[in-house]
């Protein structure tokens, strides 16, 4: 019988990666190393952007070697390049566009899962701020995830408003309300809520879908 064991390898710089046992012959888990180190990244990025980011601090907190990264995911760039594209695949999947849904409750469905993980629109922000208008890695694969959103947008409309612009609007109020804390209290107040915002974010997508 096959089997499988999981021990804790400690190489000479102190840090850690996982091992697996095959029949007594010993590899290092590629697939759980890597996941360590995109959490790690994302939290990484999140926090200081590509300029400011440590990729020492990023293996030190993956428990895996700095060589580990480079061999994996080449430099930090590409780094950056693989935790957006991730974050931005478990957002299609966790949110997906419906087709016939109600723009509101799509916006709604948005908004509660940025708030839980705000780290895709930090990351989003620092590539805006750090890339500009130059052209994103894998743009055409992330550019698709939109499309979908956008064929969807367009069978819930009742008005004549463009699918692409009511999308862009709808990730734009999600995102903007969520990722500008200061502006709320500002603007609004500094005990601002949240869950009213939210009510009113749907009410303004659908206003503009019905327009």
């Amino acid at each position: 019988m096959v089997r499988f064991a999981v021990e804790r390898h400690t190489p000479a710089a102190g840090l850690s990666n996982e091992l697996v046992r095959y029949n007594g012959a010993v590899a290092y888990d590629s697939q759980t190393t890597k996941d360590r180190i995109l959490a790690a990244a994302a939290a990484e990025f999140a926090a200081y952007g590509v300029a400011g980011a440590r990729v020492d601090r990023i293996a030190a907190a993956a428990q895996a070697n700095k060589r580990a990264i480079y061999d994996y995911f080449g430099d930090k760039d590409k780094l950056f390049a693989a935790v957006l594209e991730q974050l931005m695949g478990e957002l299609a999947e966790a949110v997906p566009p419906t087709a016939g849904e109600d723009l509101g409750t799509y916006a709604g469905r948005l908004f509660d899962y940025h708030r839980a993980r705000p780290e895709a629109l930090r990351l989003l922000l620092w590539e805006a701020l750090e890339v500009g208008d130059q052209e994103v890695p894998v743009e055409g694969t992330r550019a698709a995830h939109y499309h979908d959103k956008i064929a969807s947008a367009g069978d819930a409309l009742k008005g004549g408003t463009d699918p692409r612009t009511l999308m862009f609007f709808t990730l734009g109020l999600v995102g903007w309300t969520l990722a500008m804390p200061q502006l709320r209290r500002m603007i609004l107040a500094p005990d601002a809520d949240v869950t009213k915002l939210r009510a009113a974010v749907v009410a303004a997508v659908r206003a503009i879908a019905d327009a």
